[in-house]
């Protein structure tokens, strides 16, 4: 049994020297375990062990540091009340110690030493084998950046940096769970939404990727469960989507009026649930009609990664009818003199058109409609049709198809829908009336 008492340990001082300065105390607890009180009042458990004799045969002693001494609880703040990880975490792994753990772990390293073990290397084994979520970031990120463009790369590290890590990064990364990525997000949650939601999906990524070298056990938190622990987000926190149903009247409604440029783009992003940075850069060398196929380069894709699009009657039947045969070169939209249209051009005829929606929130309206009314088409293909990644970067190594064909039955389920006039086999098809300009 120890000499110190729980109330010893908690009122432990250093010495006030005969100059009133205050020195290093030391108090025993015997068999080698001492607290000791740093001059500025902080209280560390030392064990003292004696590994061999000195070439003069007086006994080698060495001491290694436990941890800091628990006396209010310190060590369990960095906890939710009762959480299960508490008493999970090993003790070579506790920093702060109560004197009944820093007794239990002070014998488990003297057997050590008795053994003939290093008791500084066993304590640290584990510890250095699972790293913090701070370290793991890095090691992601260098892990994955490769794969990304610049801007992405510098995206990745500097948000989880400036946002995530100040919670988590102390962590180890096998003990994070949902509540402690919501404690993270929830200063940016409603304030920045959008930047939220980036962070959380790269706090996914580092976990997936600490998954995957066998850091954790754990898949990464469901989002859903996630978001139960946050504040609803104020409207804008994702691109402003037209609910799928009020498409075919919305499309209907602009076939109806002069084609421009900035309308036929428009449509042409709808009907293939494109980004309209690709549409504003398609061409016609990218077309090809006869496969009713869009291959579009790298350089337009936002992952620049190459993409082909499967093209819809609908979507085939509003090139054919914008652009005569004969004018079918380089720029499909084009703008002010002969350029690349403007983002704003393409947001100018949902605003003529008194709709608050994005384009971009066509993506999602189409992903909607895929869910609702296309059940029987698997999840992913969906997602392939708007050119996201799918499943695990080893998933996708495995994957050697794009599921053309499939996302070809999609695409051109979705025109006949959004678009019935201009699909094959339907009736009253609209005459569009192409003028120049945008």
């Amino acid at each position: 049994m120890g000499k110190l008492t729980v109330t010893e340990v908690r009122n432990a001082k250093p010495i006030i020297g005969i100059d009133g300065q205050p020195r290093k105390r030391v108090l025993v607890d015997g068999m080698g375990l001492m607290l000791v009180v740093a001059p500025s009042g902080a209280r560390n458990w030392v064990l003292r062990v004696q590994e061999g004799k000195t070439a003069s045969g007086k006994p080698r002693r060495r001491d290694i540091g436990l941890g800091s001494a628990d006396t209010e609880g310190a060590g369990r703040r960095a906890f939710p009340q009762n959480d299960s990880r508490l008493t999970e975490l090993p003790l070579m792994l506790r920093k702060v110690l109560t004197l009944a753990e820093a007794r239990e772990k002070a014998a488990a390293l003297r057997k050590l030493a008795k053994a003939g073990a290093d008791p500084v290397l066993e304590r640290d084994r584990e510890r250095k084998a699972i790293p913090t979520f701070a370290e793991a970031v890095t090691a992601t990120h260098d892990a994955l950046k490769s794969g990304w463009n610049d801007k992405t790369a510098k995206a990745f590290l500097a948000s989880l940096e400036f946002h995530a890590v100040p919670k988590l990064g102390a962590l180890r990364v096998d003990a994070i769970g949902a509540n402690d990525i919501i404690l993270a997000l929830a200063p940016i949650w409603t304030e920045k939404a959008v930047t939220a939601s980036k962070v959380r999906h790269r706090i996914g990524m580092v976990l997936a990727f600490a998954k995957s070298r066998g850091w954790r056990t754990e898949a990464p938190p469901d989002a859903r469960e996630m978001r139960s622990g946050l504040p609803k987000q104020a409207a804008g926190g994702h691109f402003e989507a037209m609910p799928y149903a009020d498409v075919p009247v919305f499309i209907g409604n602009e076939l109806g009026k002069e084609l421009g440029a900035s309308r036929a783009a428009t449509l042409f992003a709808i009907l293939t649930a494109s980004r309209s940075g690709a549409v504003r850069k398609a061409t016609w060398e990218q077309i090809d009609l006869e496969a009713r196929e869009w291959h579009c380069p790298a350089d337009i894709m936002k992952k620049q990664r190459a993409h082909d699009v499967a093209l819809s009657s609908a979507a085939i039947a509003l090139l054919e009818q914008y652009t005569p045969k004969e004018l079918r070169s380089g720029l499909i939209f084009r703008g002010v003199r002969d350029g690349s249209l403007s983002d704003m051009s393409l947001t100018k005829v949902l605003r003529q058109a008194k709709r608050g929606e994005t384009l971009h929130g066509f993506r999602s309206s189409f992903r909607d409609w895929a869910a609702e009314r296309m059940p029987h088409i698997p999840f992913m293909v969906a997602q392939m049709a708007l050119s996201h990644a799918v499943g695990s970067a080893t998933d996708r190594a495995y994957l050697r198809t794009d599921m053309l064909e499939m996302r070809r039955a999609l695409m051109e389920a979705w025109g006949q829908f959004a678009a019935p006039s201009l699909s094959v086999g339907a009736g009253n098809v609209v005459p569009l009336q192409r003028v120049s300009g945008s």
